[in-house]
């Protein structure tokens, strides 16, 4: 456990009796995040909205991390919700309070509720890279061809093979 980065998290005042996110399993890649929502004051976030959900905490990482907001599989398969903006990225010099923007593609309203898992948050090594600009860059097989075009190259070839009669 020792080898283990440490992320300084500053839970705030509507968060006290919620529980600090954690990993559920030893194998687990993110910590759960839950809405830091008043209890008497559920959201119910009708099909095709979306909203900005507290989960009570701020953290203070090292500069070589980032950390990423991602769904939670389980609401995005039973109920269509799922990060708007996924992943959300947390950079390291952010302090203020972790929200998660949800969105519901889902066809029924859905309620979140105080201390409700509503996402993950990972962390991740970052790079900063250094931009050097040239006249033109190196050739490719890939060269400008975008949405789709390694697709479509791929079928063009399955389509010249089928009709020269290449399985």
């Amino acid at each position: 456990m020792s080898d283990r980065i440490s992320v300084q998290l500053r839970r705030l005042d509507h968060a006290r009796d919620l529980p600090l996110p954690r990993y559920e399993t030893e194998g687990a890649a993110g910590v759960d995040l839950s809405a830091a929502l008043a209890a008497d004051a559920p959201l119910e976030l009708a099909a095709g909205a979306r909203a900005l959900i507290p989960t009570g905490f701020a953290i203070a990482m090292a500069p070589e991390l980032e950390a990423q907001i991602r769904p939670r599989s389980g609401l995005a398969l039973r109920h269509g919700i799922t990060v708007l903006n996924a992943p959300g990225t947390i950079d390291s010099d952010y302090r203020g309070e972790i929200g998660v923007i949800l969105v519901n593609l889902g066809q029924e309203p859905f309620r979140i509720q105080r201390g409700d898992r509503i996402a993950q948050l990972i962390f991740a090594k970052k790079e900063t890279v250094r931009f050097v600009e040239i006249e033109t860059l190196d050739a490719s097989t890939r060269g400008a061809g975008g949405f789709g075009s390694t697709g479509l190259k791929h079928a063009e070839r399955e389509e010249k093979n089928n009709a020269a009669g290449n399985p």
